[in-house]
């Protein structure tokens, strides 16, 4: 495809005279046909024909006057984007080059009034919205036809496309799918947050392409734009850039501290569709607010709508190493207050992409999952924007290949050295640990609402990764804290009894075992901070201090509770930073070990009536019930969405309700398209910013 390709053919030609006894009547684009054979029917309320490129659609051209005579007639089909375009003389033979537009019709299947034309895009063509024009010629005579406007998508089933993913499961979940689970929380309490792609909502397809002619490449050389577009590395970066507003006029607004006043709070929005349509609607100025998962689950969404595998992944305990020499350094003092000494930073958890696509520039050992992360932390080429940087290149350390690999491989990698701080700023303790950075790396699990761990794809580690259900995983952080113990003297553990759960005590076992054969005085300190997942804890909120004495090689056990009363004002995705500093009181040897945890809200939950028989375009009621935990009366508003299930969102403000009171909300849902949907439900608790959410699939059977 070129600009000049074919273009003294079109212009050696003119209409002479009318062409009064032979023309076109009709163009039927055969949109239930191509849009099935294409896996595009979501698509079905957008504007006109959404087809992949490298696989054929068809087209029926009903004439009028006389017959088509293929011995003096011809016909010739030109697709335009923007000022690139292909001219295709329509043959009778399916042979053709497959790196090249073509178009036929089928001989046997010939019919003088209505002509049905085979059209195939060669599996590299630019992704975009064509124009689409159709020339009847007749000797000397020539006359055009405008058909309209179609818009060509990568395509994951084409062996020759760059974005070619092989098995169609993988293709269902990482490129129909239009909902699926972000993980938050910590590696041993995971948060699954329901998240809507809402890939076939209204708005949001040329929402997507918009993204791509306001970005700056485009602007900049609109010729050149299009042309790159063919390659999934080309556009996955642009999409990586514009989700921020950083450096463009892109999507999110990010924001990290202070109140959200100004916009809508990161942990308030449950979809994409919501955001996309924002930015459109406000002339493409940012959307505000957006954090680390709702910058990935866009950026998923717009990926998904293109045509390319995408799926949302999260990188526990994620370090951002900004001297880039593989060590975080975290400071506690000696009563076990977590200090913010350092320019490093430890998120509890961070959020990315992996888009899946060939590398013909690195080579094919570097094919398939590629990080994307378009959070704006460090700058890519001088634009905030990182990757596509090969997961397998992650990996083996390849700090040689682009993109951006140095970072994110410090990301997951990175060493920590816990130091502890007397009252003069001496260091009198002192660990290292290898294995708390990204200590678990995991997706949403194909065809389930579960947890993959995928950690095993980005580092070396001992055991083979699995499939684990998020509800399943222990509490426990032994080997974390095992390292953080002095070589001779005392070994700590501090482990959780079980899942911190909203209205209950908080249950830590502090074990303690004397390692020698003499007797031990010591000084026991725990204490407990809130924190934000990426952000140093604030002032201690409860702490505990005492004297134990240990018999020689004693272990001994202690238990602490940390009442609701306590610790409800770490509120909505905050956390708690809890570290335990033993003393030996005769050597003054100091050891710590810390657990950083969420407090789960529960009490939503949601059912669906007649479950096994839903159909599209057939009402039924779902209801949500609300069971509050807390010791105290609460109320607040309660948001019921769920793409191809409720046209929009629905909301309900919830009265005051007493503790252990239940409140229950009917939903009429009437969903417009078979597979399997997402209804969730949010409650968001008046004067905190407490979020209750709960989510449940629901399987829309075929007529």
């Amino acid at each position: 495809m070129g600009e000049s390709l074919c273009s003294s053919t079109l212009h050696c030609f003119e209409t002479n005279r009318h062409m009064e006894d032979f023309g076109i009547q009709h163009v039927n684009l055969e949109l239930s046909e191509n849009l099935e054979r294409h896996r595009t029917d979501g698509f079905r309320n957008s504007k006109g024909l959404v087809v992949r490129r490298g696989t054929p659609f068809n087209i029926s051209v009903k004439l009028k006057g006389r017959l088509f005579n293929p011995q003096t007639d011809s016909l010739r089909i030109k697709v335009t984007l923007g000022r690139l375009y292909a001219v295709m003389p329509v043959t009778f033979s399916e042979k053709h080059p497959s790196t090249r537009w073509n178009a036929y019709i089928d001989p046997s299947n010939l019919n003088h009034q209505e002509l049905s034309i085979t059209v195939s895009s060669p599996a590299s063509a630019p992704v975009g919205c064509y124009k689409f024009q159709l020339y009847v010629f007749t000797q000397d005579v020539r006359k055009s036809f405008v058909v309209g406007d179609f818009i060509l998508l990568c395509n994951p089933w084409c062996s020759e496309d760059a974005a070619y993913i092989p098995f169609e499961d993988q293709r269902e979940e990482y490129v129909l799918s239009d909902s699926g689970l972000l993980f938050m929380g910590t590696p041993n309490n995971l948060v699954s947050r329901p998240w809507s792609f809402d890939l076939y909502e209204p708005g949001v397809l040329e929402a997507c392409l918009d993204l791509l002619k306001v970005s700056p490449q485009h602007q900049t050389n609109r010729k050149k734009d299009y042309m790159n577009r063919s390659n999934p590395v080309y556009i996955s970066r642009v999409v990586s850039a514009m989700i921020n507003s950083e450096d463009d006029r892109g999507v999110l607004k990010g924001k990290w501290t202070g109140d959200f006043k100004q916009g809508v709070s990161p942990s308030k929005w449950t979809g994409s569709g919501d955001i996309l349509r924002l930015w459109v609607k406000s002339g493409y100025s940012p959307v505000k607010y957006g954090q680390c998962w709702v910058f990935a689950a866009v950026m998923c969404t717009v990926m998904r709508v293109l045509g390319i595998p995408c799926r949302v992944v999260t990188n526990y305990n994620s370090a951002h190493d900004t001297n880039a020499n593989l060590v975080i350094e975290e400071y506690y003092s000696e009563t076990g207050q977590k200090l913010n000494r350092s320019n490093d930073s430890i998120w509890n958890f961070h959020v990315w992409v992996e888009c899946w696509m060939s590398r013909s520039d690195l080579g094919p050992e570097m094919d398939g999952w590629q990080v994307l992360d378009p959070t704006p932390q460090e700058r890519s080429g001088g634009v905030f924007c990182c990757g596509p940087a090969p997961v397998k290149g992650i990996k083996n350390q390849r700090t040689d290949l682009i993109y951006d690999i140095p970072f994110v491989y410090a990301e997951v990698n990175a060493d920590v050295h816990t130091i502890i701080l007397s009252s003069h700023d001496q260091v009198v303790g002192f660990s290292k640990d290898t294995e708390k950075i990204g200590s678990l790396i995991c997706t949403k699990a194909i065809g389930y609402p579960r947890v993959q761990n995928i950690t095993g794809d980005y580092k070396w580690i001992k055991s083979p990764t699995s499939t684990l259900s998020s509800k399943s995983s222990t509490i426990s952080n032994d080997s974390t804290l095992r390292r953080a113990t002095a070589s001779k003297g005392v070994m700590v553990f501090l482990t959780l009894a079980k899942h911190p759960v909203a209205g209950e005590p908080v249950v830590c076992l502090v074990k303690i075992m004397n390692k020698q054969k003499i007797p031990k005085m010591m000084k026991v300190h725990l204490n407990a901070q809130a924190k934000e997942y990426n952000h140093s804890p604030s002032e201690t909120f409860w702490d505990k201090h005492g004297v134990i004495q240990l018999a020689p090689m004693e272990v001994k056990v202690i238990q602490e509770h940390i009442l609701p009363a306590q610790y409800e004002h770490v509120e909505g995705d905050n956390l708690i930073n809890l570290a335990v500093v033993l003393e030996d009181m005769s050597t003054s040897e100091r050891v710590l070990a810390s657990e950083e945890f969420n407090i789960a809200s529960s009490g939503l939950t949601i059912q669906v009536a007649e479950e096994n028989a839903i159909v599209p375009n057939k009402e039924l009621t779902a209801f949500v019930t609300f069971t509050n935990p807390f010791s105290h009366p609460v109320s607040g508003l309660l948001t019921v969405a769920g793409a191809g299930l409720i046209a929009g969102k629905e909301q309900f403000r919830m009265p005051s309700l007493r503790p252990g009171g239940k409140a229950t909300q009917s939903i009429t849902l009437n969903p417009s398209m078979a597979g399997e949907k997402m209804l969730q439900a949010s409650l968001s608790l008046s004067d905190t910013s407490i979020t209750i959410r709960s989510f449940k699939m629901v399987s829309v059977n075929s007529i």
